[in-house]
């Protein structure tokens, strides 16, 4: 239909022009060099445009947006109404191209939230970070435990033959994550970055899917990996922030003083820095946990002050505007919203939303109180350390891939990632944002008093 559409206008075009007939003919043959720019341009097109509508109508950030955009686009939505269409401009055959971009954009944008991390704020909430963090890994833990005995027992949910411990540790990684790029960019848009909720919040969701990666990768020695893949993922991680705990700020030192001694950033600093992250990032990615955590631990021992002014400001627009989308409308290519077709499945997929909301929100918030937050900071604690997004999406996909979960328990998954991101922002506003400026407004009435 729509590639028969294009062929038909290949060779009408054809004799008034062979670079536009070759093209369209080559595009219809299967010249995939050509796909990449039209992709981009409805993925930018699609998550602007979905973006804000939900600023407008439904009160979320950009990001939640774009993650809608991304899964819109893949065989939930467009592949749904329009297969062929769909299947013309998104081929299997330039996924890889595609999952390079958004491996590259969200670990660039995770880089830039390093940068903005505030150390002070870090020493200082070192200690409630380290609650939460502890709080938001046990309860979904200890959730799995409870409840993976019976999803194992049903059959379609979990691969023929897994291990009741390794099945365990898969559902407590899923439970327990954090969506980190999401989290980042909701304190961003709100202006948080530089905040104690917002130091703290990063840091644990830090923690928690550092942990949740560690899990993941005995999951899968356990599933046939091989024992070298744990040991190589926990304790290359170690040594590697080590490394920079110990170097790391004398090293990335000169960078800072040549943006000081210039004013500005030059091209060649920009080159070094880039050329730093992406190794960063292959390091992680080599040792099995993932690139953002590459890009995000560089960020944090960075030079401050000008250094990190100009390096926003070359970087950040198109990291933000052009590469992140990339990464969501990868993961939301493999995402079907169908599979969940029966009501017993329902019933569970509506169960394990439940479980995974209880053990990470009343788990963060109940450490936040205990490590001494008021109840509105545990409560917007709560409600970031909650939401999941497109980090669940990864996880599970390594999962369905290494035939560790099936397509049913995939899709259940993928519906609890949806509704925990889509609940941050509104439960966020609600529990700190209102109250937050409903305080103001009292303390701006006593003072006229």
């Amino acid at each position: 239909m729509a590639r028969d559409a294009i062929s038909m206008l290949a060779n009408i075009l054809a004799p008034h022009g062979p670079p536009v007939g070759a093209k369209l003919s080559s595009f219809v043959a299967g010249d995939y060099s050509i796909h990449f720019f039209l992709q981009l341009a409805l993925i930018l097109a699609a998550c602007r445009g979905v973006g804000w509508l939900g600023r407008k109508y439904l009160a979320q950030p950009q990001v939640v947006g774009e993650m809608i955009a991304g899964v819109l686009l893949g065989p939930s939505l467009f592949g749904l109404i329009a297969p062929d269409l769909q299947a013309l401009i998104f081929p299997r055959d330039t996924n890889g191209l595609l999952y390079a971009g958004a491996q590259f954009g969200v670990s660039l944008y995770m880089f830039l939230v390093g940068l903005t991390l505030r150390l002070d704020h870090f020493r200082s909430k070192a200690r409630n970070a380290a609650m939460v963090s502890a709080a938001g890994l046990f309860a979904p833990f200890l959730i799995a435990v409870l409840i993976t005995p019976g999803l194992v027992a049903v059959p379609g949910l979990f691969a023929k033959g897994i291990g009741q411990g390794s099945a365990t540790l898969f559902m407590g990684a899923c439970i327990a994550l954090t969506a980190f790029p999401m989290l980042a960019r909701i304190i961003n848009e709100r202006g948080l970055a530089d905040s104690p909720l917002g130091t703290l919040s990063l840091t644990a969701g830090a923690f928690d899917d550092a942990a949740s990666w560690c899990v993941l990768a005995v999951v899968l020695a356990l599933f046939g990996g091989g024992g070298s893949v744990a040991v190589l993922a926990i304790a290359g991680g170690f040594l590697y922030v080590g490394f920079l705990l110990m170097f790391g700020w004398r090293l990335l030192a000169p960078l800072g003083r040549a943006v000081e001694a210039r004013g500005e950033m030059s091209m060649t600093v920009l080159a070094m820095t880039l050329a730093l992250f992406c190794l960063s990032a292959f390091v992680m990615d080599a040792i099995g946990i993932h690139g953002i955590f590459g890009g995000f631990i560089l960020g944090v021992f960075m030079p401050r002050g000008l250094f990190v002014e100009e390096l926003k400001k070359k970087v950040e627009p198109v990291a933000v505007v052009m590469l992140l989308p990339m990464f969501f409308t990868y993961s939301g290519l493999n995402t079907r919203l169908d599979m969940v077709n029966s009501l017993p499945f329902l019933l569970i997929a509506l169960g394990i939303l439940a479980a995974s909301i209880t053990a990470k929100f009343g788990a963060c918030y109940a450490a936040a109180r205990l490590s001494g937050e008021d109840n509105r900071t545990a409560l917007g604690i709560g409600a970031l350390m909650n939401s999941r997004g497109l980090m669940e999406l990864i996880i599970i996909n390594i999962g369905i891939q290494k035939g560790i979960i099936e397509p049913a328990l995939f899709s259940m998954l993928v519906l609890m990632a949806i509704v925990t991101t889509m609940m941050a922002g509104p439960l966020f506003e609600i529990f700190y944002g209102r109250q937050a400026r409903a305080e103001g407004e009292l303390a701006q009435l006593g003072m006229a008093a």
